[in-house]
């Protein structure tokens, strides 16, 4: 004999109807199953499976690219984000996802009676159970629209907008002009080496910045590079140790690895101002090592999540186990709510793996109704609930289900640990190898996902085109370096070195700044498709890693938040994981707030790269990125909203004058 008690905390739905039930709604509740005791009324039909008035009245947005176009609109719970199971869905700003909660908590207690037992549960844990099995049935039934999975939006197969093998590329009516660009570029690059040649017998001119570079601590400048990257498998010795029980992630193990991902970053700042290193290098050491350091975080915090889920669920089957060698009762129940349903044939109910279960007639209703009792809700689980509610015994048939709910429940926890994984070699804890981090830092993203679009081999064609296409592009941009920006660099810098006051120097401001604007420019479109168009190709070519959408049209772009989002989308997909979302979700803030947590985030890292740079500190790059807030606010009111081009002037604008004058206000103040 098996008696099912439930602890039900107070609600504000049941409080409310506290107010207007008897006295006899206060008692403990507990279900008997040979009918001694009866169940709460506090286990109401709206607080069991109904979803609420939010849930009610908003609809599921399509998962179509349109309907997700501003991520903004979108509110994601901490588990959204980096779980991103079959379960989460996407929901209009404001109603946000509905945190799914933990599995059913469930207690057996031995009795001094053999064979019987005290059956208890938190009644959350149950309501939540039951819920997403009525969810399940209405999905099946086609009255209910699936839930959308958030990872299908992160990595697809695709190719980037100037790649040879994207058939829109050659398509594209203006394809021309990137012809006539790198057709510029080359008689540029001729026309400068010809004059270096003569004057100085060197393409390079009188090579500056190559010495700059080469003339000290290059080996160690490799050394450090290699260092980094073997102090990323920290996290997996930390991770090693949540999913040996030594440590738990939500209390001691993500402080650890925050503590860890903060001293590495210091340790780094500290090593290039302790060696003294040149621009060049201190450049290419911060920005690598914050690479490292966002793909740490990414991969320790989807783990460190995983890693909760596979205990639910390592509990759960236990729970099961134990609830699986009772004996409900003989006889069906007598409750006047629940009608034994007849048995016909139905294989294809999704999530019963019993036929006798998956066989009960299912008149179901045409959606789930707000209503206080289950006699409105005709399926299997609706059933249960409403013996639950009513006190009445279970029978076999209700017992079967009640345990095929926890397997249900089980299985989607299986298939979150499993993630996009083609099959179960790479489930969690299984990804928790020193070659699966290993592959992922050298992979071209800095989210991590159980399984990611591959390509099935290498082009070694390919690999040495782009290779050649790296080189190609760092002549050109040392070449236009040495001839035209270096010069005015230098005559900034002298101008201090004179001894000249400030006002002095300011006279001398605006032409260090027209000298720079054509230069400057060239460079940043160059840097950009040496990163984003060659680099990040050859190693999503040599790791066979077909996602390669890592930008898109930001020269479209007729608003600030919309080139941030393009202009490099692996750093905007971790920023909208791992910051905005995560605040959101964690500080409980709104939008809004989370928008500014995470441009304040990005301003402070480029400062300080600004920083390491100039050797000073001023914050005029921190406070123009933060003026890109009230840009994106002028940009979407009366004044420029649905007007394209003068969107769009205005960024290129920004873009051609904004790199000049912040590096004149650099070399000048």
């Amino acid at each position: 004999m098996i008696i099912l008690k439930t602890s039900v905390p107070s609600t504000p739905s049941a409080l409310r109807r506290e107010s207007m039930t008897n006295e006899a709604d206060s008692h403990q509740p507990s279900l008997n199953f040979d009918a001694d005791t009866y169940l709460s009324d506090s286990l109401r039909r709206d607080d069991l499976v109904a979803l609420n008035e939010e849930d009610k009245t908003t609809p599921v947005m399509d998962a179509s690219d349109n309907a997700i176009e501003s991520y903004d609109d979108l509110k994601l719970d901490r588990d959204a984000l980096v779980g991103a199971t079959i379960d989460t869905s996407f929901w209009p700003s404001g109603d946000g996802i509905k945190k799914r909660k933990s599995s059913i908590q469930v207690k057996l207690e031995r009795t001094d009676r053999k064979g019987r037992y005290v059956l208890t549960a938190n009644d959350p844990e149950i309501r939540e159970i039951l819920r997403r099995g009525i969810e399940r049935e209405e999905v099946q039934a086609g009255n209910r629209k699936p839930r959308t999975r958030l990872r299908d939006l992160v990595f697809t197969r695709q190719f980037t907008t100037f790649d040879r093998q994207n058939p829109a590329s050659s398509e594209s009516p203006f394809f021309g002009f990137f012809t006539l660009f790198w057709i510029a570029m080359v008689l540029i690059f001729i026309q400068v080496s010809m004059h270096n040649w003569r004057d100085y017998g060197s393409i390079l001119g009188t090579n500056q910045i190559m010495k700059l570079m080469f003339s000290r601590d290059v080996i160690v400048l490799g050394l450090t590079d290699m260092v980094m990257f073997f102090l990323c498998f920290e996290c997996y010795f930390v991770q090693l140790l949540v999913v040996k029980g030594y440590i738990n992630w939500d209390r001691t193990g993500w402080v650890v690895q925050n503590i860890w991902q903060s001293s590495y970053l210091a340790a780094l700042v500290g090593w290039t101002y302790f060696r003294e290193w040149p621009w060049t290098h201190t450049v290419f050491a911060v920005l690598h090592g914050l690479v490292f350091i966002m793909k740490q975080h990414s991969w320790s915090f989807y783990n460190g999540h995983l890693s909760g889920i596979y205990k639910q669920k390592i509990l759960l089957k236990e729970k099961l186990n134990q609830l699986e060698s009772m004996d409900p009762l003989d006889s069906p129940p007598a409750s006047p709510i629940v009608e034994h349903r007849s048995i016909t044939t139905s294989a294809n109910y999704v999530g019963f793996a019993d036929p006798s279960i998956s066989s009960i007639n299912r008149n179901r209703s045409t959606g789930l109704q707000a209503s206080t009792n289950f006699t409105n809700e005709k399926s299997e689980v609706a059933d249960v609930a409403s013996a639950i509610e009513s006190g009445k015994p279970l029978d076999k048939e209700q017992m079967k289900i009640f345990t095929t709910i926890i397997e249900t429940e089980i299985n989607t926890l299986t298939t979150e640990l499993q993630g996009k994984s083609p099959d179960n070699s790479n489930a969690y804890p299984s990804n928790l190898t020193i070659t699966g981090l290993f592959e992922f830092i050298c992979l071209p993203t800095l989210v991590y996902e159980l399984g990611y679009p591959r390509q099935e081999s290498i082009n070694w064609l390919y690999v040495a085109e782009k290779t050649l296409a790296t080189f190609g592009v760092l002549a050109v941009m040392m070449v236009i370096s040495q001839a035209f920006i270096y010069p005015p660099v230098a005559k900034a810098l002298a101008l201090k070195e004179a001894g000249l006051t400030l006002d002095q120097r300011w006279r001398e401001f605006p032409f260090i700044v027209s000298d720079m604007l054509f230069p400057l420019l060239i460079e940043q479109l160059l840097t950009w498709y040496l990163i984003w168009e060659c680099i990040l190709n050859v190693l999503a070519e040599v790791t066979r890693f077909a996602d390669r959408g890592f930008y898109g049209a930001w020269w479209n772009s007729q608003t600030w938040d919309q080139y941030a989002r393009d202009w490099n989308r692996p750093v905007h997909t971790f920023l909208l994981r791992h910051v905005y979302h995560s605040s959101i979700s964690t500080f409980h803030v709104g939008r809004h707030t989370a928008t500014f947590i995470t441009f304040l985030l990005s301003a402070l890292v480029h400062e300080m790269v600004m920083a390491l740079l100039f050797k000073k500190v001023r914050g005029y790059l921190f406070w123009m990125q933060l003026m890109q807030m009230p840009l994106v606010a002028l940009s979407r009111s009366t004044l420029l909203k649905d007007r394209a081009v003068l969107g769009n002037t205005i960024f290129w604008l920004g873009l051609f004058v904004g790199p000049s004058f912040l590096t004149g206000l650099y070399l000048v103040i």
